[in-house]
């Protein structure tokens, strides 16, 4: 669904990505682990059009997608929930949702987005600070769905929230994972993304180090996390 091919971005004169190649299947969890600062949310804002590339191709189900602007990037498809969550905070739950639809979703509709997020739907008109982290990260990913994602990319969705709230997003991903949303994920939480993940990437100065399926990972996690994630 998502292929990326020789990706190579930065900031200024400052390279920080180096020929990126990776894929994202429909229906399927590819997960990017690292240090910090070595380029994981570039990447992801590189694929959906926030960074220029210097070289390399994005594509979606065959679409070639490099280099162009957001909004043709989020009308083929791909939705980006960033760190942080960004949410609109003055606006209403309802108001958020709207806001980055371009026409009426066909697949994630308002009603269907809702049932996968409850506690939103009897939240609709209370603004966006008014909502727990929890929920914030809820809409955040809920207003991405709505502009009809066939690719979803979570950066660090998991940061800031308690336990119950981070077994909530692993039900979501794998509920997604099952309507057939490809999905990237950043993620430093590594027991939800070893329980949701289909294949690990490790990244490491802006290269992908190793491609690892969820068994290899599960059985070489030790080595995994001492020679790539401490410091």
């Amino acid at each position: 669904m998502l292929k990326i091919e020789g990706l190579e971005a930065g900031y200024g004169a400052g390279q920080v990505l180096f020929g990126i190649n990776l894929s994202a299947p429909k229906g399927k969890v590819t997960a990017i682990i690292g240090r910090n600062g070595v380029g994981k949310t570039t990447t992801l804002k590189t694929a959906v059009g926030l960074i220029r590339a210097s070289s390399g191709k994005v594509a979606v189900a065959g679409q070639d997608l490099s280099n162009k602007p957001v909004h043709t990037i989020v009308r083929a498809g791909v939705g980006y929930v960033p760190e942080g969550r960004q949410i609109f905070p003055r606006l209403s739950v309802l108001e958020n949702l709207r806001v980055g639809q371009r026409q009426r979703p066909r697949i994630w509709t308002e009603e269907r987005v809702l049932e996968l997020f409850p506690n939103l739907k009897n939240r609709l008109r209370n603004a966006g600070h008014a909502l727990s982290g929890g929920e914030q990260q809820m809409l955040a990913i809920a207003r991405a769905l709505v502009t009809d994602v066939q690719v979803l990319m979570l950066d660090e969705p998991t940061q800031g929230l308690a336990p119950k709230v981070v077994e909530q997003i692993g039900d979501v991903i794998r509920r997604l994972k099952m309507e057939g949303v490809a999905i990237l994920l950043v993620e430093q939480n590594l027991n939800l993304t070893g329980s949701v993940s289909d294949d690990i990437l490790v990244m490491s100065k802006g290269k992908i180090v190793e491609k690892l399926t969820i068994e290899e990972f599960k059985r070489d996690e030790e080595r995994v996390h001492h020679q790539w994630l401490t410091i």
